[in-house]
């Protein structure tokens, strides 16, 4: 999700294919190919991270398995707050 005016953007990462420490799995079959991949999704994602930062971007990452009431507030607190530091 992106909310361009408070330049916070949001990524909901999935547990298996960015790699979640709490419900990531790694499969056996083509173990090797799929952890090249997992991987490189996170590389990716910190990259990504990094260049939307460096253009002003708040960045939120969060994880699907995630309570969805708690991080909608918590994005929408980010938000309010970004669009009044805006406003200033």
């Amino acid at each position: 999700m992106v909310f361009r005016a408070a330049r916070v953007a949001v990524f909901v990462d999935g547990c298996f294919w960015h790699g979640c420490p709490e419900h990531g799995t790694w499969p056996k079959i083509h173990a090797k190919w799929w952890r090249a991949k997992i991987e490189g999704n996170r590389r990716r994602d910190l990259e990504t991270d990094k260049q939307l930062a460096r253009e002003g971007w708040t960045v939120v990452r969060l994880w699907s398995h995630q309570d969805s009431t708690a991080t909608s507030r918590r994005v929408a607190s980010l938000v309010r707050r970004r669009m009044i530091k805006g406003q200033s």
